[in-house]
Parts: structure tokens; C-alpha cells; sequence
């Protein structure tokens, strides 16, 4: 097998497929990273990342070529002309690891430069896996050395006959087993056009690495260097491009990567922990509502004892007494429709002291005052709140306050004064028997408002619920004079109704001007008059400063009254006003 075919083999030889997808111990630099397999005629893309021919080839080509988006944020716009240099039918395909937008030459994949060093890696990772490579001198034994000069393979005969050689005999000669320890193994770079030439020279016009064979036919007229004496020259132009712009730029990003990472761990490790105090105070709160809920169930069933033994005291009462006054009523009926005359009069005293008894000092309570408790002042205020259970504050009470109509107030100045045609209002405050304000609404409140003189002369009022305890009251009268206000709690009077309301009768507007005379607030017009008795000489009707019968200060027009905010003076005595400026004696 010759050296070239070696090669092929090797380079064309793929991984089980278990270990393509399955084993960690393969080299990655060898892995293709769109199909998993090792590399086969692996092709570097402008961006450096190297791929199968055959996957660049597969990968969908943008319908528009466009520039690197990396290379747009980092050098911003560029020239139009270099879209113009670009070749024709150049494709644009999009990076499978780095998402750059790269170009390939219109050859397609073939025309990109081969990634030598993932063919060593490839090499070496088939030497490991496979097991031992037949020599490549004679095709026949089992490859056991490898002339590090020449490159090939040999086996132990071969081995031999090579250091025999007088023109190999200084060759460096390793064992395959070392150089697989070692993890590195040098391949020659054969020329494309003539197989088995290595490149050993490097056209400079070319740019080109050559063969001998090339540079003595196809570069015989161009400058045709060793390639160890120009290894040099470019290797330190990629290396000052490296050390000058790209290091210090591969620092900062690393740095400005190790903060974001920082940053990330710092941020989860901090929502983690705040995550975890959430948790816990959850679990807190919950246990505290949990105990606030048993404390009021608690509560409420206390309430329901107290009540429930109260109002079965209230009916062993009202049972006895009704015991009582239907005995004694029956015992006086049958003996009024049964007895003789003589057995109703000698029973007729201890039957006249037990009912006369009865009368006096029976229990005797009015239906209308008898309220029995049937839970209605019991409710849940839920956005009350209800101080802290184990550190944390809860709402919700149980409230169990009933009202006392002998504690209710009325509040505002509205119940005592109003004016005829004017909206009036007054706050009743219902509380318990502490004095209180109780903290809900829904008690029945009755207010009437009725005339004291005119008792079919009734005014509207309306009773809003504010569900803190307290009721608006507001009311609009018609007619001036004094009022009973009646305001009554679940059917009975507060304390102090019914109420005196005087309502005062709806002051007079003036139709006229407050003026300093009417000559000033006319312009002097003779027409203009004024209700005071002011007169002017001239024909004038008004009054004006310094005449007969002027105020002396500002006044009305229309009734001469000198104070502003007042009501305007009545017809009666305006026509009381003589011409003479006295007034007569009449009655207002």
C-alpha cells in the first residue's frame, strides 16, 4: 500500500456509529460537529470553524449574500464597492457553530483551504482506536516505527532496512506507541495535483504552498522559496496580529465573560435564597392564618354559647310568665263560667291577689321591645385588621358588638337647623353598650320628618348606609316653621326623639346693584333709580354723592339696604319709604 493510499484510507475511515454519538473518550478535535463522525475532507470557513465538505455543502444557502453580523457590529458600515469585488455567484451560508454569515467561492466547499491539523487529529484518533496500521513501504507487515522525517509507517524488516539506507539512515525513527502516548503524530501535506509530492516550497506571488513538480511546471517562472525559510516571515505576522490586537482582546472578553458568569451565579444564587425566604416566610404566614383561623373559630363558637345560654334564659322567662298568666286567666275564667255565686266569692280574694299580682309585678315585656338574638350582630370583618400571630400581622375579626339605641348619637347641625329649600343633612351613629361605634352597617334605621303645626306636611328624607356604623340622614324642607325629626333604631326612639327642627324661611336675593349711588353706576343717566331715598336736582331719578337723602356708604339699588350680604328688604317697605326720607311705622 503506497504512502498516498495510507492516507486516503485514514482520512476516509469513519467511528463506529455507538462511538460517534455515544463514546466520551473520542477526540473532539476530530468530531465533526454536524454529523458526529470524524472528519472526512474537513474545509475551514472563513470564521475559522471547520466542518465535512459534504456538511458545508448540505447547509441552505441564504437567497441574498450578506456580510458576517459580527463583522457589521465590530467595523459598522462598510464600503458598497466591496460588495461589487465580491465574485460572481459567491453562496452565503450560515455558520452551523458560530452563526457567522460566511461566503464560499463558487466552487462550492472544494474551493475552501483543508483543516490539516483535524486530518492529524483524525490520524491519530484512527492509529488509537483502531489498532495497529499495515507498514507503508511494503504493504505486508504490521506497522510498528514511523520515520518522523519521512512520514510513513514502517514495520520491524522495514524498520531495519531503513537505517541500513545511507540516505535515511539519520532519519529519526520512533515507535508507534510512543507517538500515541504522546498525542501527536506529523503527517505530510501532499500536493493535489501530483499525489505523493509533499509541499516543501511556497510560492510567494502565488501565495501558494507548492510541490516540486508544480514549481518546476505550472511556478517556474515565479519565486519559489523552502518553506522552512519562509516559515518565519509569515508565522511572525500571525503571531504580532495575535499578540498586538487579539490577545488583549481575548483578555478583556475573558475577563468581561468571567464577570457576566459571575454575575449569573451571583444573580441565581441570589434568587435561589430569596426564593428560599419566600418559601419560608409562606410557610410562616400560612401557619399564622392557620391559627388566626382556629382562634376565631374559637371565638365564634364562644359567641355561640353565650348567646345560646341567653336566649334560653330569655325563653325559660317568657315561659314561666306566660305559665303564670295562663294559669291564673284560666283559673278566673272557669271559675266566672262554672262556679256558684257562692264559690266565686269565697274564692274571690286569693284569686283577685294572685291576678292583681300578676298584674303588678309579672313579668310583662312589650313584643315591640323584645329583641331576641338570633346571630344578626354577628359577622366577619375580613379587612379588619387583628393585630400579630407569631410575628405577622393578620386580618379579620369576628365582630359580635350589638347596638344599644340608649347609646346612639346624631351628629351635624343639620338636626336642629334648616332652611326652607336647602339640602340639610345629619350623621347617626349607631353604638354598643360601651359607648362604642360599631363597625358594620345593616341596622333598620327609620327617620320622619313632619311639620309641628302642618301635620299633613311631611318631608322627604333619605337614610344611607355608610357600613361603618354610622347612616347619612339628609332632607330637604318646603315649608319654614319648626319640625318633629323622629329617629328610631330597630323600632325605638333614640335618646332625645323625636327631635326640634327649626327651619328659617329661604332668604330674599337682591335683584339689584351694590352701588356707591346710581349716577356712578349708570354713567349718569337720568332714568336710572335706586331703592334708597336719595334724590338728585336736574331731572335726575337716582340718587349721588353729597344729595339730599343719600346713605352716605354703598348700598343696594334695589332696596337701599348698606349691607351686602343681606336679603333683600320687602315690597312693604320700600312703599313705607315717603318722599321725605322718613320712614312710617308699620309692622315687619
Amino acid at each position: 500500500m503506497s504512502r498516498c493510499e495510507q492516507k486516503e484510507s485514514t482520512e476516509q475511515r469513519p467511528l463506529s456509529s455507538d462511538r460517534e454519538h455515544s463514546d466520551p473518550l473520542v477526540n473532539p478535535r476530530a468530531v465533526c460537529k454536524v454529523c458526529k463522525r470524524l472528519y472526512r475532507d474537513p474545509k475551514i470557513l472563513p470564521c475559522l470553524h471547520t466542518f465535512c465538505s459534504d456538511c458545508i455543502s448540505q447547509l441552505e444557502p441564504f437567497s441574498v449574500s450578506s456580510r458576517s453580523r459580527r463583522d457589521v457590529a465590530e467595523g459598522g458600515r462598510r464600503d458598497e464597492a466591496l460588495e461589487a469585488d465580491r465574485p460572481a455567484g459567491t453562496i452565503t451560508v450560515l455558520c452551523p457553530e458560530c452563526d457567522c454569515e460566511v461566503d464560499l467561492p463558487p466552487s462550492g466547499p472544494v474551493g475552501l483551504s483543508t483543516d490539516h491539523l483535524a486530518l492529524d487529529e483524525v490520524f491519530l484518533e484512527t492509529l488509537v482506536t483502531d489498532g495497529p496500521l499495515g507498514c507503508d513501504l511494503c504493504g505486508e507487515g504490521g506497522a510498528g516505527s514511523r520515520c518522523e522525517v519521512c512520514c510513513v509507517n514502517l514495520c520491524e524488516f522495514c524498520c531495519q532496512a531503513h537505517r541500513r539506507q545511507k540516505r535515511t539512515a539519520s532519519h529519526s525513527i520512533q515507535a508507534l506507541e510512543e507517538l500515541k502516548a504522546r498525542g501527536r503524530l506529523c503527517r505530510p501535506m501532499l500536493c493535489t495535483l501530483h499525489p505523493g509530492q509533499e509541499l516543501r516550497l511556497f510560492c510567494q506571488p502565488c501565495d501558494l504552498p507548492v510541490c516540486l513538480e508544480c514549481a518546476a511546471t505550472l511556478h517556474r517562472d515565479h519565486c519559489c522559496c523552502p518553506t522552512r525559510d519562509v516559515i518565519d516571515r509569515h508565522g511572525d505576522c500571525i503571531r504580532e496580529l495575535i499578540a498586538v490586537n487579539l490577545q488583549p482582546r481575548l483578555e478583556r472578553l475573558e475577563e468581561s465573560l468571567q464577570k457576566v458568569e459571575a454575575s449569573q451565579e451571583a444573580l441565581q444564587a441570589r434568587v435561589e435564597a430569596t426564593a428560599s425566604e419566600v418559601r419560608a416566610f409562606a410557610r410562616g404566614y400560612a401557619s399564622a392564618v392557620e391559627a388566626h383561623c382556629l382562634s376565631l373559630l374559637r371565638r365564634l363558637e364562644q359567641l355561640r354559647v353565650q348567646r345560646r345560654n341567653h336566649l334560653h334564659l330569655q325563653r325559660v322567662q317568657l315561659q314561666q310568665a306566660l305559665l303564670d298568666v295562663r294559669g291564673g286567666v284560666e283559673f278566673a275564667e272557669r271559675l266566672l263560667s262554672c262556679g256558684s255565686d257562692a264559690e266565686i266569692l269565697s274564692a274571690k280574694g286569693v284569686t283577685l291577689r294572685r291576678l292583681t299580682s300578676l298584674t303588678e309585678r309579672g313579668y310583662d315585656p312589650h313584643p315591640a321591645t323584645v329583641a331576641p338574638d338570633d346571630g344578626s350582630s354577628i359577622s366577619f370583618v375580613p379587612r379588619e385588621p387583628a393585630g400579630e400571630v407569631e410575628g405577622y400581622p393578620v386580618v379579620g375579626v369576628i365582630n359580635s358588638k350589638t347596638v344599644d339605641v340608649s347609646r346612639c348619637t346624631i351628629e351635624g347641625e343639620g338636626l336642629q337647623e334648616g332652611t326652607e329649600g336647602q339640602l340639610g343633612h345629619f350623621t347617626l351613629v349607631c353604638r354598643d353598650s360601651a359607648g362604642e361605634q360599631l363597625a358594620r352597617g345593616g341596622e333598620h334605621v327609620l327617620v320622619s320628618i313632619v311639620h309641628a303645626e302642618k301635620k299633613n306636611c311631611k318631608v322627604e328624607t333619605t337614610v344611607t348606609d355608610n357600613s361603618d356604623g354610622s347612616y347619612s340622614v339628609s332632607y330637604t324642607p318646603r315649608e319654614p316653621g319648626a319640625h318633629s325629626v323622629w329617629v328610631c333604631v330597630k323600632a325605638q326612639h333614640v335618646k332625645g326623639s323625636p327631635f326640634v327642627l327649626n327651619v328659617k324661611r329661604k332668604l330674599r336675593c337682591h335683584r339689584g346693584t351694590f352701588h356707591c349711588c346710581s349716577f356712578c353706576s349708570s354713567g349718569g343717566a337720568k332714568e336710572a333709580r335706586c331703592g334708597c331715598p336719595g334724590t338728585m336736582p336736574g331731572g335726575f331719578k337716582g340718587c349721588g354723592h353729597g344729595h339730599k337723602g343719600h346713605p352716605g356708604k354703598p348700598h343696594w339699588s334695589c332696596c337701599g339696604s348698606t349691607t351686602e350680604q343681606s336679603e333683600c328688604l320687602p315690597q312693604s317697605v320700600l312703599a313705607a319709604v315717603n318722599p321725605r326720607s322718613h320712614l312710617r311705622t308699620v309692622e315687619l
